[in-house]
């Protein structure tokens, strides 16, 4: 669970259920409801012989006296999609060139997990939500912030139960994100085509939500009810399609898993790439799906990457890609094994592979050691955020500890465009496997539960633009602090282009009767040139 928030908070529909099936985040799912009847409508049924089988949480079972009363589960309600009253929840302003959300409450929950049946739930906040103290989750409990089947819970050493349902009410903080507004390409009743600016998600996951794709065109065009085809990493931009309908999505779904997408992405890589043709076949392996992370052995999967070098500048080289398969990671693992890791990619050029990098598949480390190592080197460099671990306060505090300057209580608003931090702490409630599969896989794992599916539109917003394509800085950054919350006490430095930008770019995708593409990123650029 993630921190905790303040005051009275109106519940939201159910977010992140960890438990139950979910459906697409932003993303309208259909699915089939149980019109079977019962075999026996008859009163002198099963009922009269006594040996009927009780529906389940239809009150068969019998509490003993001062026993805990448990709630069946909430039935959820299918094809629902993310609608105004979410988008409502807070709202953007630009500073730095830099999308930024102001701090708000959020209700993050989850079903009672089997291994924490008949644990109390201090012992679940200490061995597995240590993103806080466990006095904060005291003091959290005490203000009505921990609710358990929608009633406050004060003392934590309530033990828990199958199906109890936890709420954790939380000052939430998201990192920001580049501030270029998103430019809609196609959008013709069918499909809704975008290129997507580097270090904005396509859904909310882990740390994000409003700072998404699915939240800004929300928000700033009035579109909801999405059906995502695919998706791309959180730092790559380019060419990003949805589906405006459930037939289309299922068209488009079809040409994916049977192979008839063609997609040609352009990247910037360190040295000289080879200048003949490069086809790059080894089979990929997901090292952990916690993070996405790959690497190439031979239990993987089979993979096919075509690599072409377009110019080279004398210190770095772009290159064509064409992935012939779609594995997680696909292209970046593969230029990693060639020796030619993508400009300020965060985990495939790190020195945590070794002092090859991963090139020809060499680390001289176990999985574990080469995870750990990780974690150590963007610990160290206080960039964990880059890693996309999910929401489970793993090397949360370490970072904190290295963390910028802690501020004065009486100073948690003196820098509003600081409280959006790349690091915020972070809830176990939600997990998020970053993998570039399509996205109905990536939806399966990314879940949103809502109650409402009410799809509804408000006119385009005229937020103004500077000559450089980013929104212009907003004077009014005024941001809420909260006294629980730990992030508000932190003053952090905005990220920089290294962290927001790696150099890899979906340039075209194409089908047997359309073409989607983007103009080439600056980057991209034969005479281009890396900043100091």
């Amino acid at each position: 669970m993630e921190q905790a928030a303040t005051a009275p908070h109106t519940p939201t529909p159910v977010e992140e259920e960890a438990n139950t099936p979910a459906n697409t985040q932003g993303i309208a799912v259909n699915e089939a409801t149980d019109t079977g009847k019962r075999k026996s409508e008859d009163s002198g049924g099963a009922e009269s012989s006594g040996r009927g089988k009780r529906r389940r949480g239809a009150g068969g079972k019998k509490h003993c006296p001062g026993e805990r009363y448990v709630p069946p589960p909430q039935k959820r309600n299918p094809g629902v999609s993310f609608n105004q009253e979410h988008f409502k929840e807070t709202s953007y302003y630009f500073e730095g060139g830099l999308r930024k959300v102001r701090s708000y409450y959020f209700d993050f929950k989850t079903y009672c997990k089997g291994r924490w049946v008949g644990k109390s739930l201090l012992d679940v906040f200490e061995s597995e939500f240590r993103a806080e103290s466990v006095e904060y989750y005291k003091q959290a409990a005490k203000e009505g912030r921990i609710r358990l089947n929608d009633t406050p819970v004060e003392d934590l050493s309530v033990v828990l139960r199958n199906n109890d349902l936890l709420r954790n009410t939380v000052h939430r903080h998201e990192p920001p994100v580049v501030g270029r507004p998103l430019e809609v390409l196609v959008d013709d009743g069918e499909v809704l085509v975008v290129d997507k600016p580097a270090s904005i998600p396509v859904h909310p996951c882990g740390r994000f939500r409003h700072n998404t794709v699915i939240f800004i065109l929300g928000k700033e065009q009035g579109i909801s009810g999405l059906h995502t085809v695919h998706r791309l990493d959180r730092l790559t931009s380019g060419v990003l399609l949805f589906a405006r309908t459930l037939e289309t999505s299922k068209k488009l779904d079809q040409l994916v898993r049977d192979r008839q997408l063609e997609k040609e992405y352009v990247c910037r890589v360190e040295g000289e790439f080879p200048e003949d043709e490069v086809i790059c076949e080894e089979p990929i392996l997901v090292v952990s799906f916690k993070i996405g992370l790959c690497r190439v052995d031979p239990k993987g999967k089979e993979c096919r990457t075509v690599f072409q070098r377009l110019s080279f500048n004398g210190k770095t080289s772009v290159v064509r890609c064409l992935p012939l398969t779609g594995r997680t990671h696909q292209i970046r693992v593969h230029l990693q094994y060639l020796g030619f890791p993508i400009l300020n990619d965060p985990i495939y050029g790190s020195s945590a592979w070794g002092p090859h990098r991963g090139k020809g598949g060499m680390m001289g480390k176990s999985d574990e050691e080469l995870l750990q190592a990780l974690l150590e080197e963007h610990q160290s460099q206080e960039s964990l955020h880059l890693l996309d671990i999910p929401d489970d306060g793993v090397g949360q505090k370490a970072e904190k500890k290295r963390s910028s300057v802690e501020t004065d209580k009486s100073d948690c608003t003196s820098e509003p465009g600081n409280l959006s931090s790349q690091g915020h702490p972070t809830s176990v409630l939600t997990d998020c496997s970053p993998s570039s599969a399509t996205v109905n896989e990536a939806s399966r794992v990314c879940r949103d539960q809502n109650d409402n599916g009410t799809s509804l539109k408000e006119p385009k917003s005229h937020v103004p633009i500077e000559s450089n394509g980013s929104q212009k800085d907003t004077t009014d950054s005024a941001d809420t602090s909260d006294h629980l919350c730990s992030e508000c006490k932190l003053v952090r430095p905005d990220p920089t282009e290294k962290e927001l930008i790696m150099y890899l770019h979906a340039l075209r995708y194409k089908g047997p009767d359309f073409e989607y593409s983007t103009r080439r990123p600056d980057w991209a650029r034969e005479d281009w040139v890396e900043d100091d």
